[in-house]
């Protein structure tokens, strides 16, 4: 989003130009915390100096042992500050009257609604305290059901998504696979394990009406080389799952932040190399699009960057 232009005419300094709002965000971000590494960690943008370049002057002082304003950093503070501020106001009052007022939206979810998640659905309830957001666990094996069945308005799924009257908008939470192995199995004690060694355990499977490319991806039948992985049993849940890898009758793929919420003392969960990374993907149906979700769908893609998705 471009929020100033400072024009190309002549006597501007060769740099200036558009400023954006992710900038803007950063330096204000920075004023509070006075620290590159903090600032970097809560937006994930580099430590240069674009938005300096901009403006035409260093607007904050670096030192080996502290960060500090310049005093035209301040006075650029003191003006942007409650401009940014009447920005977002006015995004959001333009919001809650696109929203029409008061009214539900229903989000399911498969697996974790991790935390970062979980922020935008509480900024997004700030900023339209008259929508009411509902939050619905799906079933591991019906990822798309909810929303066919109209039982819920977005759903934060699994990719990949292929049905047809589904829209896919934000991609987020990109995140390393682990295999989840019973303590007594032999992959237990390994720190790391390569894709193609699948082909040495049965591999846990989630169950219909998940469509079976969806299907295929979450428990591959085979290696990346194209060995052929063993077929494990069958599952409808994440706890039906867990426990059956507990009982030792199989392994499961699981992402990093399934792995760290669903903590047992009897299973183990290993890293795999040489598998794609998974993704979650919020999803609608698109026959019953409306102004809440346009508005949530823009929070989240908004928000993928500051609250770490």
């Amino acid at each position: 989003m471009t929020v100033v232009s400072a024009g190309t005419g002549a006597g501007r300094p060769p740099s200036v130009g558009t400023v954006e709002i992710r900038e803007l965000e950063c330096f204000l971000v920075l004023a509070d915390e006075l620290h590159f590494g903090r600032t970097g960690e809560r937006l994930y943008l580099s430590q240069g100096r674009a938005l300096e370049q901009r403006i035409g002057a260093r607007l904050v002082e670096r030192t080996s042992r502290r960060v500090r304003l310049t005093p035209l950093g301040e006075a650029f503070l003191s003006d942007l500050r409650p401009a940014y501020d009447t920005l977002r106001a006015a995004v959001d009052q333009a919001r809650a009257a696109a929203l029409g007022g008061r009214g539900p939206l229903r989000i399911g979810f498969q697996g974790v609604a991790g935390y970062g998640f979980m922020d935008v659905v509480r900024e997004f309830e700030d900023r339209h305290p008259g929508c009411d957001t509902r939050m619905t666990e799906l079933p591991l094996s019906d990822p798309f059901g909810s929303l066919h069945r109209d039982e819920v308005d977005l759903a934060v799924v699994l990719l990949p998504v292929q049905e047809p009257d589904l829209v896919l908008g934000p991609v987020f939470s990109r995140q390393p696979q682990y295999l989840a192995v019973s303590r007594r199995h032999p992959f237990a004690g390994r720190t790391a394990l390569d894709a193609e060694e699948l082909a040495d355990a049965p591999l846990i499977g989630v169950g219909a009406p998940a469509p079976d490319y969806w299907r295929d991806v979450q428990a591959p039948t085979r290696t990346p080389s194209g060995a052929p992985v063993p077929r494990g049993p069958v599952v409808g849940t994440l706890q039906e799952g867990l426990s059956l890898v507990a009982a030792d009758r199989g392994v499961m793929l699981l992402c990093l932040p399934t792995t760290q919420y669903h903590h047992r003392r009897d299973v183990a969960y290993v890293p795999v190399a040489g598998l794609p990374e998974s993704a979650l993907g919020l999803v609608w149906h698109g026959a019953r699009e409306n102004a809440r979700v346009r508005a949530f769908a823009e929070a989240v893609a908004d928000d993928l960057v500051r609250f770490g998705l």
